[in-house]
């Protein structure tokens, strides 16, 4: 097997996660983040869709973590985010960082709205 080593240009990675945050590019975000290829900031969880609906034109798929496990979204969540013609992938947020990681790393348009583990 080979193994490649992943670079990220000038894109935004998560580093890493534990309980109650997130580290994005070296900087410690406690609580939910939003992650962009550009960077992070706070996000103020599964009821604030705004921050989510103003990347409409700027990604193609945003993966939202649930946390430790995997639950559903609100459903105005998700048909506010697809009508504004968003792909949206839930899962667990471990999973939800990871698979953001790989396609970031592939130069695709995508976000993260994490909820801390």
């Amino acid at each position: 097997m080979k193994l490649n080593e992943v670079t990220f240009a000038e894109a935004t990675p998560i580093d890493g996660y534990g309980p109650g945050f997130f580290r994005v590019g070296g900087v410690v975000i406690k609580g939910p983040a939003l992650v962009t290829e550009t960077g992070a900031r706070g996000w103020g969880g599964l009821n604030d869709a705004q921050p989510l609906l103003e990347l409409a034109d700027q990604i193609d798929v945003l993966f939202i973590g649930t946390g430790v496990e995997i639950a559903h979204i609100p459903a105005a969540l998700r048909s506010a985010l697809e009508g504004a013609g968003l792909g949206v992938e839930t899962m667990n947020s471990p999973a939800a960082c990871r698979t953001y990681n790989v396609l970031l790393s592939e130069r695709r348009r995508v976000a993260a709205a994490v909820l801390p583990v």
